[in-house]
């Protein structure tokens, strides 16, 4: 985790021109109206939505995501199960495949009350786990990942060892339901593409689902989702819960895949000018790859936006003003399309919309938080909170 300034305040920021640069930025009318979005579509397709708090990895802002009380949700790291249960949240899914030596901090979870379901994609996995839970005296609830788009893990429905690894989990009491992730939607340029993805995500669970059923094993759980796959689903018959997490900020990779808006982007990083070189058509901020990360996930889109979109501290778009360089500290703004170098003098504070939320977030230990639909007052939005965040590990 990035190491610089934006840390938990010593004195509270009044505005964002008050913290040192860079700092992370969240807008939290933007962010509850893309909570609101999801959270409609779900109920419309009669499923639990399950969010995935790796992207803010903050109990601040999961609170936002079921009026302030503890829903389901899913995470990534122990870690952040850990953290989500000492707030108070008891049913969580860690979606990342279990290794042995995780199993004691499971366990250890399970003890406090929490249902931590935990998943799985092999004999050798579940043989394990169904060995802990004799020695334990726990079921330990089991998703098995199934693979519906030849993205990381899982297996296929039709794969010979999916019943088998059924049948251990459910003879220990541990087989909870199967899970599966679209991965490759991130790719789904079009809004078919994007319901294609969905469907074929969805037909795929089912499918294992029923498969297991056929053997006599009970399937309680059929679970999918993707932010991208989530916001196109239009059936989702035979699922029972959707998990999304990039949604609550978005970012431009998903503005680019048309799932969301440049404007429904809530997380940006405010960094300050400190350079020009017109020699170069540069100006130079004191925010690198340190503070947006080195991801590049627009490279491969129809729009490459470099390392993000430039917006004054308002959050006005500058037009044509693109980071396109970074290096560990340092940004550099070009002008593209024709646009002209904008003269921003030195002190010049600016707000960088980030490619993937996720990465950017990962790179701060927390949010400064302001609410768009406010007068400024000024050019500085006021700084309404200090959101932090858990630990990723």
């Amino acid at each position: 985790m990035n190491t610089q300034e934006s840390t938990t305040p010593s004195a509270p920021a009044r505005t964002l021109a008050d913290p040192d640069t860079p700092f992370a930025v969240v807008d939290v009318d933007t962010m509850r109206r893309n909570i609101a979005r999801l959270k409609a579509r779900a109920d419309r397709l009669a499923v639990t939505l399950r969010p995935h708090v790796k992207t803010a990895k903050s109990l601040d802002a999961a609170a936002l995501l079921h009026s302030g009380t503890p829903c389901p949700v899913t995470v990534s790291t122990l870690a952040e199960a850990e953290a989500f249960a000492d707030g108070g949240y008891t049913d969580i899914t860690y979606a990342v495949g279990i290794d042995p030596h995780k199993l004691p901090r499971v366990i250890a979870l399970l003890r406090r009350g929490v249902t931590l379901r935990i998943l799985l994609d092999s004999v050798e996995q579940a043989s394990f786990v169904a060995e802990a839970s004799r020695r334990s005296g726990l079921p330990l609830p089991a998703q098995i990942e199934i693979d519906c788009d030849g993205h990381r893990g899982g297996l296929k429905p039709d794969d010979p060892a999916l019943t088998g690894i059924g049948r251990i989990l459910h003879d220990e009491g541990c087989l909870d339901g199967v899970l599966t992730h679209a991965g490759e939607s991130y790719f789904a340029r079009t809004a078919e593409e994007q319901r294609l993805a969905a469907k074929n995500e969805r037909d795929t669970a089912v499918a294992a689902a029923e498969r297991l059923r056929a053997d006599g094993l009970p399937v309680h759980v059929v679970s999918v989702g993707s932010t991208p796959t989530a916001h196109a689903a239009e059936d989702l018959t035979g699922v029972t819960e959707l998990r999304a997490g990039n949604y609550v900020f978005f970012d431009l990779v998903m503005a680019g895949l048309g799932v969301c808006r440049v404007e429904d982007i809530a997380l940006s990083v405010v960094v300050t000018v400190i350079g020009r070189r017109p020699e170069y058509g540069w100006i130079v901020t004191d925010g690198g790859w340190m503070a947006m990360s080195r991801d590049r996930g627009t490279a491969a889109q129809a729009q490459d936006q470099g390392y993000g979109l430039v917006t004054d501290l308002a959050g006005n778009l500058l037009p044509g003003l693109v980071m396109t360089a970074a290096s560990q500290e340092h940004g550099t703004l070009t002008a593209r399309d024709g646009a002209s170098l904008p003269d921003l003098p030195v002190g010049t504070r600016l707000r960088i919309l980030p490619n993937h939320a996720c990465a950017t977030a990962a790179q701060h230990r927390g949010y400064h938080v302001v609410d768009g639909t406010l007068p400024t007052g000024g050019p500085a939005p006021a700084v309404d909170a200090f959101w932090e965040r858990v630990t990723g590990w």
